[in-house]
């Protein structure tokens, strides 16, 4: 083959890649474990669930498409107990218990309000913007769950060992964030190599969270325990 036919089939062969879609960098995973210190006597129960995500490098924006997504209503709890969405996406509530249940949340970047609905039905809500959005029901006072809309494509929920992994990521630096309901968050500077990185540790602190009953969404103390409906 001359050299200028060479040339040529090289040229064809990237102007393929790119029509295609194939990836001409390479992308690798980033994974690691979360660990939660906890009062003296006690033991975590619920590394499942720890969010970790990456925010992309300033000036970067992913196009990040909305999904319709569910979450059950089911023995006076979410599940799953954190649901991970991007900005823009619709959240269904469906009801499978045998009783009335009011989901609301107080978030400031996006309040919402179901208003009460019956077995079997279902509301919905649409979550605009990035954010932690806390759950609650005004039925029961101790209904709690968590949408967590994050701004990237790069995230994951840890495993009940606390283990995560993200795929594909791009190289580059990212802002690692770390998240769970009794933990103040943890951030950290990475900078991925195209091999991605691996066996990451991080550690939470508990050890001051304590639980506070919210309130209904009115502001006000619930009359009196679970109320059933």
């Amino acid at each position: 083959m001359s050299t200028r036919k060479a040339v040529t089939k090289v040229a064809s062969t990237v102007a393929v890649a790119l029509i295609i879609g194939m990836p001409m960098a390479a992308q690798g995973p980033v994974s690691g474990q979360v660990s939660i210190i906890e009062r003296p006597g006690e033991q975590t129960e619920d590394l499942g669930n720890a969010v970790v995500y990456l925010e992309l490098p300033a000036g970067q924006k992913a196009k990040l498409a909305p999904v319709n997504d569910q979450m059950a209503l089911q023995a006076r709890q979410f599940a799953p107990h954190i649901r991970i969405v991007p900005p823009g996406s619709k959240v269904e509530f469906v009801n499978q218990d045998p009783f009335s249940h009011n989901v609301f949340s107080k978030a400031t970047q996006g309040p919402f309000d179901t208003d009460v609905f019956g077995r079997g039905k279902k509301k919905s809500t649409t979550v605009k913007e990035a954010g932690v959005y806390p759950l609650y029901c005004n039925v029961h006072p101790r209904m709690t769950g968590f949408l967590v809309a994050v701004n990237t494509p790069y995230y994951a929920q840890a495993g009940a060992d606390g283990r995560f992994t993200i795929a594909n990521v791009p190289p580059g630096t990212y802002k690692l964030h770390v998240w769970h309901e009794r933990a103040a968050e943890q951030t950290a500077t990475l900078t991925v190599p195209a091999s991605g990185m691996g066996g990451l540790k991080y550690q939470l602190d508990a050890r001051t969270y304590k639980f506070v009953q919210h309130k209904n969404k009115n502001g006000k103390e619930y009359a009196s325990g679970d109320i059933y409906r």
